[in-house]
């Protein structure tokens, strides 16, 4: 798919937003004394894919000053 700026911009602050609350759920979690571990596990990993596409939307954002 083959976006313009604006949406790049818009879905870069969306997954940002998504990312912070992922955070805050699994800070949340850690602080009770009984948490699941294996959930907090699947939301790192959750939260890292996310890093990833940020950083790949942050990419596609920059112009390629090599070139």
């Amino acid at each position: 798919m083959d976006w313009d700026q604006d949406q790049l911009k818009a879905k870069l602050t969306e997954l940002k937003l998504e990312h912070h609350d992922l955070d805050d759920v699994i800070n949340n979690l850690m602080g009770q004394s009984d948490f699941d571990q294996i959930k907090v596990g699947r939301l790192k990993k959750r939260k890292l894919a996310l890093k990833d596409k940020i950083s790949t939307l942050r990419g596609r954002l920059i112009p390629d000053l090599i070139a």
